[in-house]
Parts: C-alpha cells; sequence; structure tokens
C-alpha cells in the first residue's frame, strides 16, 4: 500500500489520454450528466442537503490529505503547494458556494472555477504520478468536484450565468494573474504557469507561443472559452424564445 504514496513513484508516470486518463474523464462526465437526471431529487430539499454536505466533506478531506501527502513525504514548500492555481483556488471557493449557496460566488465560479478545472483535468500537471498513485486519485477527486459542484448548482438550484458575470470574472481573473505575478517572483514560483510553461509537453499553452507571449495569448483563448461555457444558456433561451 506505501507504494502508491511514495514520493518515487516507479509504477508508470502520468500519460495524456491514457486508459486510465480516459475512463476517469468519463466517470466524471457521467456522474455530471447524472446531475440533470435527476435534478427534481436534487431539489428537495433533503437531498439538496445531502449532495451539497457531501461534496464538502470530501473535498476538504482531499486537500487535508493532498497537504498531508506533501509535508509525509517532506517536500511541501510555498512554492509549490499553496491553493494559488485558479483550479486549486476554486476548491476552496467551491466549499463556500456549496454552503452558502451564493449566486454572484456561482457566477464567478462557473467561468473561472470550472473552466480552470477543465482545462486542469484534460492536461494534468502529474509527472511521474499515473494511476493508480495517490496524487492521480486527488487531483481528479477534487477538480472533479468543482466542475460536478457547478454543474449541481445549475441543476439544482438553477442558477445560471450571464454575459455581465462573464466579463466580470475576466477582469476579476485578470487582476489575480497580477497578484500571482508578484507572488510568484518574491517566491520564484509558477502559479498560473505565469513563469514558464507546465512540463509533459500536452498542454494548450504550448501551441499560444513562447513567454511571456503566451501569457497575452491566452487571454483571447480565456475569452473564447467563457463564450463556449456560455453558449448552452445562449442556445437555451434561443430555443425560448
Amino acid at each position: 500500500m506505501n507504494t502508491y504514496f511514495q514520493k518515487d513513484y516507479h509504477l508508470g508516470s502520468f500519460h495524456f489520454f491514457s486508459t486510465s486518463h480516459i475512463v476517469t474523464l468519463l466517470v466524471i462526465a457521467a456522474l455530471g450528466v447524472c446531475l440533470f437526471v435527476f435534478r427534481r431529487t436534487l431539489q428537495e430539499p433533503k437531498w439538496n442537503r445531502v449532495i451539497r454536505y457531501a461534496f464538502v466533506a470530501i473535498l476538504i478531506m482531499s486537500e487535508i490529505s493532498y497537504h498531508s501527502w506533501f509535508i509525509y513525504v517532506r517536500s511541501w514548500t510555498p512554492r509549490y503547494c499553496l491553493p494559488l492555481h485558479l483550479s486549486d483556488l476554486s476548491v476552496y471557493l467551491v466549499i463556500i458556494l456549496l454552503l452558502t449557496k451564493n449566486l454572484n460566488l456561482f457566477k464567478f465560479l462557473y467561468f473561472a472555477g470550472l473552466g480552470s478545472a477543465l482545462q486542469a483535468m484534460l492536461t494534468p500537471d502529474l509527472g511521474r504520478y499515473g494511476f493508480p498513485h495517490f496524487r492521480f486519485f486527488e487531483f481528479f477527486i477534487s477538480h472533479g468536484l468543482v466542475v460536478l459542484s457547478c454543474l449541481f448548482m445549475i441543476a439544482a438550484e438553477k442558477y445560471k450565468p450571464t454575459v455581465r458575470s462573464l466579463w466580470i470574472t475576466f477582469l476579476i481573473v485578470n487582476v489575480y494573474a497580477g497578484v500571482i505575478f508578484v507572488i510568484n517572483r518574491m517566491l520564484q514560483s509558477n502559479y498560473m504557469y505565469m513563469m514558464r510553461k507546465p512540463g509533459g509537453g500536452a498542454s494548450l499553452l504550448d501551441v499560444l507561443g513562447p513567454w511571456p507571449w503566451y501569457i497575452l495569448s491566452s487571454q483571447a483563448v480565456t475569452i473564447v472559452f467563457f463564450y463556449l461555457l456560455y453558449a448552452p444558456f445562449w442556445m437555451k433561451r434561443k430555443m425560448e424564445r
């Protein structure tokens, strides 16, 4: 059992779109579909609370185990382990969302949280930690629950994003990125991959040019991606009209 918690894991590195990667994505997608299939049940107060609190409990345990593991293998460092990547920060914000059901927080997380979590799961920066290492499971559980929590708020609470919230989120993310750039310079870290691209050669940033131009190119990609996330709501409104 200790093999799957070791720092120097030798049973297989993570490979993009390997069988384990694809199966994991399909499981998360299937759970997302189930949220809408059983949306009427989830709208009942009892089941609504059960699912929300279950998600919160799993997310908290996931974050505790994440930091505990880094401490256990003596690798915890503020240069790498702080929850400053947008997808990591979204885990904490989703916990607040599930507890408060704040509509404005949902509007932000639908674009920033859902978008960053989807990107993270499609191109994970897991390095040597492939299936079935602890880091593999922790990564997809935490990021997958960010996605499922946003979908839950749509299915169970009937929350909807707006074009206005899309642009407000884009502005907030850019302000946050400016703060993270300063933190990166102070810690010599690479949060939000603002100082260099992630390793592995399968990131979307790899096709957006060298540093620092990929940071500018990613602005346009972010806007397009945000509008793609908004597209289902736009299409539904058009069909209703």
